[in-house]
């Protein structure tokens, strides 16, 4: 789809500037390239426009479309000049498509353009990116193209030509009444999953009936009741054009995703359509449609490419396949001799002798001696250096010869035994009568005339790309990834007219024709410039007599620019010629001219080959734009002479000398020099020429100067040359004295120890109090002490040097953060800093050895309060720590405990060992720790903050009538919850939660204890509680009662409570000792009538038999002395307001499916536990099934309103980071997805 998304720029090289290889010109200078072969226009792909253009083409070669669009003039249309004016109307969609089919008709350009046609329709480069619905398309189209039309001949081009009706019949089976229904279509969507082909989809449509039956009834409007009926559809009216939409793209409801269809799915080229429709009285032509294109999809459901494979109706192009280019082969020399014909074409010789056997295949050795003996000549001394093998040739032509299944003998294939002989006869054609402005032909043409009949030519159009296919290829498109996606036919009965055959002139408006043979005009003459400049090249002439050859390359006496003299000239001319040129531009040129190749190398220009033979254009010499020519005597310059070719080739190489580098007291550094050589030059020579006596000489190839890359150079390298070595230009050669051979293992020829790596930090100084904080670049080892480091910052900064004992240095993260100071006496590979990373140079002392530096924060200000630094001992306590972090932040007092922070940046485990040290606890450099309010419990104590839970029957009527009236609100502030904060809590209808006080107590305690502890509490309920089974606890998660806590006598270290636990106690009437099976419910019986229910009343059910709806139903029905079957219940589930109907469905199933383990109510989808909500309905009083109330109706609203806030809030960051991040980034964000639309003037 993405064919011609990435189309590159480029800009024009000035010719000033030579050795910078071959000119590039910009893309949109060139005119586009002519029509190929085909002599059909593609379209170009805007970057994801490939389904458009799909649709374009086969509404293109839809004639009589076409023709009805150019029938529209100017007078009723408008004219492009006047799309500036304010009062014109211009009906610009029809007007850019007249225009766009005309290039593609009459332009000479391969490709032709649709920026102008999306403009017209409102779209911008974002929605020419976007890949959209081929279907779609063609509905939005239509529907644009009808609006523009509105008050003009051509306002029903599209229901004339694409408008059918389907009749909707329902048949009352009792009364016999027909309810009708039309409606119209301008395609038909037909499914692709479970069908094996078109004509089957269409049966199920338009032929199968469906059947009201059962429970499943119609109401008849005659007999005024429910009904057995069947209901079918037929086609009413047929359009003179079909299109059909092939449904392959669905959804898999147990994977969640879609998915598309690739199965096989068949669809003729010619299909009688009379089974589907109402009407069947006519003649069979009435209902004979033709397959004339097929749009197609390759690739996935989330994106993919389209291209059409479409019928040439009125042969509008060149159609010719490798089959009939054989063919012509073949005919050729029958134009000669018949002996030229048999010895010249191999394939009429092969074809002529397998016609004449009268058994249909013979073996291959036998065919290659009947060769032999027809033309005198074997095939394999005539043939065989051509064409290969016989065995092979014949195997490249299936399409002609056809092969045993064990290939040991050919044959020739059935089309191919008797001349193909076509008797076409003049006809003398009398136009028909006229309807909706269609020719139709009342003859119906019988489908075995199809292969010799004209317009049958199938063309395959891929956006810019053309070419012919056979008919038999649209069966590839059945199936698979890449397969058909629509699908249209036209009726067999239009007629084209005789002029229209190979006229892509015909019925194109006279302006529209001036318009292209001006176009075709222009583009001549582009291609004519274009071609000129194309062979045009640009040469730089080096003249001798401004050069002077210097350390083994020619170097200019002058400026560049004064001894180069650019010339341009067409490449298709002769050396001669060029020879002339320079002798016309140097008449003071004496003696020989010699002209050679030269090219520009980092030691200096370099003569190659000579330009010998006045007569061979300069195209032979492999001359392009931006040639070095050197123009010469052939002997010397300067009197010097000069060796050229690339034997003599220099090469400039560095050559390094190690030397004492003090950085830090550590470390050696290189001095530099270069040096150029020709690459002949051995390396004895080079040795003599730079090493010392007793100096070795090591190479390096990479350029980096780590020890694995240098290479030592032996005594049997030295015969070899610079060439053969390896070194090129740029390659580095270190000499190392005999005082330095101490890093080399001579027998391993690598390094055995080297320089530390020599580079660099960048330091930004941030002690300044200018707004500008200035960078340097300081030089440094892995083995610099970082105390060197900041001393030579401070000098580069130039800033006052009592500053040394006064500031330290600190990494700078990538998100510009300072991270904790290094120590001063730590080395950089210590320190783990990477070369090239950031340091700030700040105010403070760095921390020793032995210190820690941390970061802290105080948990109430954790999302206002900046981080805070310290730098304490490592050996300081825990205690110790706290107290130097309250004394830096102002707050004094003993309620307070430090904890560390955990991944996800909150207060995580508290270091509870206040006599501990930092180091024991592992306390690191850098770590945060966050200061909390609140003392810790002693050591296996815990804190645990008390709620009472009261339910309905213990608060006051008023109270609950409020509760009713404000919904949940009056439940929030008892928890200090805001109905308009970031997320609604639920607080059950019928409970109150009330804060009663925080209790301490040992984790070995017994859930009795804390029972007791509880009553103690100032907030103690009023009345009195005798004994502790009295009390039930509950665990409290988001604000309301989570798990129930069995077993008075039951450690609380057993429970796993947690460190932050919350309990909340509730108050019963009786004692309660639940057991371990038994399940605790909140049952309420709905009141009927009302959407509301009666107080809850605690069930206990015990599941140790079993815990299924059978079971639970029958517990209910008994607790209200009720039948089984005349009850309803349904889950509660607060988070939701939503209530769950657990389903009867157990009472019908049959005796072998009950045998099987129902499922658990505990599991999926009810999750049911303690404290849950059943709800009932006593169908003997209340038929309504609908468990919702009004307070349920109330929260649902909050939430979708919350939901619709925080959506707005999220879209309005978003929407702000994004414009943050783009103004800080300079980046373009993909826009979302919209939906696909045309904007459409009106004209009414």
């Amino acid at each position: 789809m993405f064919g011609d998304l990435f189309e590159e720029d480029f800009s024009f090289i000035s010719n000033n500037h030579y050795g910078k290889g071959k000119k590039s010109k910009p893309k949109d200078s060139e005119p586009p390239a002519p029509r190929d072969f085909t002599n059909l226009s593609g379209i170009k792909n805007q970057g994801g426009t490939c389904y458009l253009n799909s649709l374009l083409q086969t509404l293109l070669f839809t004639p009589e479309f076409r023709e009805a669009l150019f029938s529209l003039g100017p007078e009723e249309l408008g004219t492009l000049d006047d799309v500036g004016k304010p009062d014109a109307k211009v009906r610009i969609i029809p007007l850019q498509l007249q225009r766009l089919f005309a290039q593609l008709l009459l332009l000479d350009q391969q490709a032709a353009s649709t920026t102008d046609l999306t403009e017209s329709f409102g779209w911008n480069s974002n929605e020419e990116m976007r890949q959209h619905d081929v279907q779609e398309l063609n509905r939005i189209l239509f529907s644009a193209l009808e609006t523009s039309l509105v008050g003009t001949s051509g306002h029903d081009l599209i229901n004339r030509l694409y408008h059918g009706t389907v009749v909707n019949q329902i048949v009352c089976k009792e009364c016999k009444n027909i309810s009708e229904r039309q409606e119209d279509f301008l395609d038909l969507t037909v499914a692709v999953k479970g069908v094996a082909g078109l004509e089957e989809a269409l049966w199920n449509m338009y032929v199968e009936e469906e059947y009201f039956e059962n429970e499943n009834l119609y109401r008849c409007g005659a007999c005024d009741k429910l009904v057995e009926a069947s209901k079918s559809a037929k086609l009413h009216k047929l359009p003179p054009f079909l299109t059909i939409s092939l449904l392959r793209f669905n959804f898999d409801f147990e994977k969640c995703e879609r998915y598309k269809e690739t199965s096989c799915y068949t669809f003729p080229i010619q299909i009688n359509l009379r089974p589907f429709c109402e009407q069947t009285e006519m003649d069979d032509s009435e209902y004979m449609y033709e397959l004339f294109s097929v749009i197609i999809h390759k690739g996935g459901c989330y994106g993919g490419h389209y291209h059409v494979y479409i019928r040439d109706v009125d042969e509008l192009g060149n159609w010719q396949l490798q089959e009939d280019e054989d063919r012509l082969i073949e005919d050729q020399p029958s134009r000669d001799s018949e002996n030229t014909k048999e010895t010249e074409n191999p394939l009429a010789v092969l074809k002529g002798i397998l016609s004449e056997e009268e058994c249909k295949q013979i073996p291959v050795d036998q065919l290659g001696q009947k060769f032999l003996e027809k033309i005198k000549v074997s095939w394999n001394k005539k043939y065989r250096k051509q064409y290969g093998a016989l065995r092979k040739y014949l195997q490249n032509h299936p399409q002609i010869f056809q092969f045993s299944p064990d290939e040991n003998k050919v044959g020739l294939k059935e089309k191919y035994k008797l001349p193909f002989k076509s008797d076409f006869q003049g006809q003398a054609f009398q136009s028909p009568p006229q309807e909706n402005g269609i020719q139709w032909n009342s003859e119906k043409a019988p489908t075995r005339l199809r292969e010799s009949s004209a317009g049958c030519h199938w063309f395959d159009l891929n956006d810019s790309k053309v070419q012919p296919i056979k008919e038999e290829d649209i069966e590839k498109q059945f199936q698979g990834k890449e397969s058909a996606y629509m699908l249209f036919y036209r009726k067999s009965q239009l007629k084209r007219p005789p002029e229209a055959r190979g006229n892509p002139r015909y019925r194109i408006p006279e302006h529209l024709l001036n318009e292209m043979n001006a176009a075709n005009i222009e583009l001549q003459k582009k291609r004519a410039e274009c071609d000129s400049a194309n062979n045009s090249i640009d040469l730089h002439l080096h003249l001798s007599t401004c050069y002077k050859f210097h350390n083994g390359a020619l170097h200019p006496s002058l400026s560049w620019k004064e001894s180069v003299l650019d010339l341009i000239v067409d490449r298709r001319k002769t050396l001669g010629d060029l020879r002339q040129s320079i002798f016309q531009m140097m008449k003071s040129w004496e003696g020989d001219m010699v002209l050679s190749s030269a090219k520009s190398l980092p030691a200096g220009l370099h003569i190659y080959q000579i330009l010998d033979g006045d007569e061979l254009t300069l195209d032979c010499f492999g001359l392009a734009d931006g040639a070095d020519i050197f123009v010469w005597n052939g002997k010397e310059v300067g009197g010097v002479k000069v060796m050229a070719g690339p034997d003599h080739e220099p090469v400039l190489l560095n050559i390094l000398r190690l030397v004492e580098y003090n950085e830090g007291g550590k470390g050696q550094h290189f001095t530099e020099s270069q040096h150029v050589f020709p690459c002949s030059t051995k390396l004895s020579d080079l040795h003599r020429a730079l090493a010392p006596a007793g100096g070795i000489i090591l190479k390096n190839d990479s350029g980096h100067k780590e020890a694995k890359n240098w290479e030592v150079l032996l005594e049997e390298h030295m015969k070899e040359t610079i060439k053969t070595i390896g070194l090129t230009d740029g390659c580095s050669v270190l000499i190392l004295d005999s005082h330095d051979q101490s890093l080399v293992n001579i027998s391993s020829g690598n390094l055995t120890a080297f320089t530390y790596d020599i580079s660099w930090l960048q330091v930004k100084n941030f002690c300044g109090t200018d707004d500008e904080e200035k960078h340097v670049k300081i030089t440094a080892t892995i083995e610099t002490v970082m105390s060197d480091i900041k001393i030579k910052a401070i000098h580069e900064l130039q800033l006052e040097e009592e500053l040394a004992s006064e500031s330290c240095l600190r990494p700078v993260s990538r998100n510009g953060k300072l991270l904790s100071p290094v120590p001063e006496d730590y080395t950089v590979k210590e320190a783990e800093l990477k070369m090239g990373s950031l340091l700030g140079l700040c105010r403070g002392k760095a921390p020793t050895a032995t210190q820690l530096f941390l970061y802290f924060i105080i948990e109430r200000d954790h999302y206002t309060s900046p981080e805070m630094e310290i730098v304490v001992e490592e050996t300081a306590s825990v205690k110790e720590c706290l107290n130097l972090m309250l004394e830096k932040s102002g707050l004094s007092g003993d309620s307070w405990h430090l904890r560390r922070m955990d991944w996800c940046f909150e207060a995580g485990e508290a270091l509870s060992q206040e006599n501990a040290t930092l180091k024991e606890l592992n306390v690191c450099r850098g770590d945060t720790l966050v200061i909390t309010e609140g003392k810790l419990p002693p050591k296996g104590f815990l804190k645990i903050p008390i709620w009472w839970l009261k339910s309905s029957s213990q608060m006051k009527h008023e109270e609950k009538a409020q509760d009713q009236v404000n919904g949940l609100t009056c439940k929030m502030d008892a928890l200090q919850v805001s109905p308009a904060g970031d997320s609604p809590e639920y607080i059950q209808a019928d409970m109150d939660l009330c804060y009663a006080g925080i209790t301490e107590i040992a984790s070995e305690s017994s859930l009795e204890d804390l029972k007791m502890q509880a009553l103690t509490l100032p907030q103690c309920p009023e009345h009195v509680i005798p004994l502790p089974t009295f009390l039930r606890a509950w665990t409290v998660e988001s604000r309301r009662p989570g798990r129930l806590l069995r077993h008075n006598k039951q450690q609380l270290s057993e429970y796993k409570l947690g460190a932050r636990v919350e309990i909340c106690i509730e108050p019963l009437q009786k004692e309660e000792n639940l057991g371990p099976r038994e399940l605790l419910l909140r049952v309420q019986m709905g009141i009927p009538g009302e959407r509301d229910y009666y107080d809850s009343v605690d069930l206990v059910w015990n599941i140790s038999k079993e815990c299924t709806t059978w079971a639970l139903r029958q517990r209910v029905a008994s607790h209200y002395c009720l039948p089984v079957d005349k009850i309803e219940i349904a889950k509660y589930f607060p988070e939701k307001y939503e209530w769950l109907p657990i389903s009867s469905w157990t009472q019908q199933i049959s005796k072998r499916k009950r045998k099987k383990k129902q499922e658990s109510l505990q599991s999926a989808p009810y999750h049911l536990k303690d404290g849950d909500i059943i709800g009932v309905k006593n169908l003997l009083l209340d038929d309504s099934k609908d468990f919702s109330t009004v307070r349920d109706d109330f929260g649902k609203q909050k939430q979708r309103q919350l939901a619709l806030e925080k959506k707005k809030s999220r879209q309005a960051e978003r929407s702000q980071d994004h414009v943050l991040s783009e103004e800080k980034l300079n980046i373009k964000h993909r826009k979302p997805e919209v939906a696909l639309s045309i904007n459409v003037g009106v004209f009414r």
